[in-house]
């Protein structure tokens, strides 16, 4: 879909302007400056996409086997959508799903939902050949037996996977099949380098003519006009700044309902609180990232290794004493839009990690791991955790796919679950501005592809990475390209 901007006024373009620099706000200006739509984009921090812990595609949303159909279809397609968005930011490696027989659930249960996935990936496919970023799509996933998981235990470990079996061999050396429920499931759910796509809106908004960037600086009072807003904002020296704009996006993330009470809306939202740790195991052959099922919240519940080059790997655990945190699921209520977090979990969002806590629960993740991947007790703490909050609109704690919301003809507010459906809001706020005249359109749909991030130089954009990482104080290997 091109667009042609119609000026309010014989005076002045559109501006829009979008307070938060997550992947939520860094998308939706990177969809807006690529149109050439004027952009002001303010960030409370130093940098863009510094936010909860991103590592997984969700292209199929195969993690969670609480969720409908219909939402795993939707993350499909906003992922591929994503994909083609932030192209050199994927880690192109398999996922492995295992249900150990300590989950009372069937390892069968997810091959329905698989084969409409793979269908509806295939008629993305023809439809636009382009979307073809997940592999071929009559290899989206594939099953193993137990025989055929025994089998691959007998082969030599492969330098490099060239192959599924290629991926599945290191797990096959590792892991008893008694402890396993069959099939394993191999699925084409890749990786997401969150410093690459951090580094991917870098540059391409630090280029972008039309994209004003206003770092260090956070909103403390709105003031709503006929025609749109005047944004009041802080500096770190607390120099105060008014911006005057003619459409407001609150992509704030868990914040979202602080700027929702400063424009005087209310919304029924969750925020929870969640952790991912970074661990060194050094350990041969290439490995897939390896889902192990289970129940949330319990003593047992889903463990998630995630490689990355060099021996890192990112782990989470879905229990209160590692991911999940107790009392870190809040609710907002009828005086405020935005959900209260227990104090030391603000502190931590505010200040960072201590050291106890950091190594306490890292090696809690490495030792829910380490029940269903013994060797992986060897680990050693590799890093601080990748920390955050995440934002749920309304009440439902299982929802992953959601995208924005609208009050009148001068406010959005992005409402993203998964980082793989902030395309997706930047574009029904494209088409919202269309609505209210501002944009004229032609008939074709917005292609996922943007101008600004389809020319980057893969090379650049690991640079910048690494450079992010560094100096976010993590180590280079979450930046690198694997795959």
């Amino acid at each position: 879909m091109n667009a042609n901007i119609c000026h309010t006024s014989a005076q002045r373009p559109l501006k829009v302007g979008i307070l938060g620099g997550g992947i939520a706000g860094a998308t939706v200006a990177l969809r807006l400056a690529d149109m050439g739509i004027q952009t002001l984009l303010i960030e409370a921090s130093s940098g863009l996409v510094n936010g909860p812990p991103i590592c997984h595609l969700h292209a199929g949303g195969n993690l969670y086997r609480e969720i409908s159909d219909q939402q795993c279809l939707t993350l499909l397609r906003q992922s591929i959508a994503s994909v083609r968005a932030y192209p050199n930011s994927i880690n192109r490696r398999p996922t492995v799903i295992a249900t150990p027989i300590t989950d009372p659930g069937d390892a069968e249960a997810l091959l329905p939902r698989l084969k409409q996935v793979a269908q509806e990936y295939q008629r993305l496919v023809d439809e636009d050949p382009a979307n073809k970023v997940l592999g071929e799509p009559d290899q989206y996933y594939r099953c193993y037996s137990r025989e055929q998981f025994e089998a691959l235990a007998t082969r030599p470990m492969p330098a490099h996977a060239e192959c599924q079996d290629d991926w599945l061999t290191p797990l096959a050396h590792h892991l008893d099949p008694a402890t396993l429920k069959f099939p394993l499931i191999l699925v084409q759910e890749y990786g997401w380098s969150l410093f690459r796509m951090a580094a991917t809106a870098t540059l391409a908004l630090n280029t972008a003519p039309s994209c004003e960037l206003h770092f260090h600086t956070r909103a403390t009072r709105l003031e709503q006009w006929p025609d749109g807003w005047t944004i009041h904002g802080t500096n770190q020296d607390g120099q105060e700044q008014p911006f005057k704009v003619d459409f407001l996006v609150n992509a704030c993330g868990f914040r979202t309902g602080l700027v929702d009470d400063m424009a005087g809306y209310r919304r029924q939202r969750l925020v929870e609180y969640k952790a991912a740790y970074v661990a060194r195991w050094q350990t041969s052959g290439d490995w897939p990232e390896v889902i192990f099922h289970g129940q949330r919240g319990t003593p047992n519940g889903m463990a998630q290794l995630t490689p990355y080059p060099n021996g890192v790997f990112q782990l989470h655990g879905m229990t209160d004493g590692i991911t999940l945190f107790k009392g870190g699921l809040a609710a907002s209520c009828d005086l405020s839009a935005q959900p209260r977090l227990p104090q030391p979990y603000v502190a931590q969002l505010d200040n960072g990690w201590q050291t106890p806590d950091i190594e306490v629960r890292t090696q809690d993740a490495i030792a829910h791991l380490a029940r269903l991947l013994p060797a992986f007790g060897k680990a050693q703490v590799g890093g601080k955790p990748l920390f955050g909050a995440q934002q749920i609109p309304g009440s439902d704690p299982s929802l992953r796919a959601a995208d924005v919301s609208f009050e009148g003809n001068h406010y959005a507010r992005v409402e993203i679950v998964k980082a793989s459906s902030a395309l997706t809001a930047a574009d029904r706020i494209v088409g919202r501005l269309a609505e209210l005249g501002w944009l004229e359109m032609d008939e074709q749909p917005l292609s996922p592809s943007l101008a600004l991030t389809e020319s980057q130089d893969a090379a650049e954009v690991e640079q910048e990475a690494i450079r992010l990482a560094r100096e976010r104080g993590y180590p280079d290997e979450l930046a690198l390209t694997m795959g």
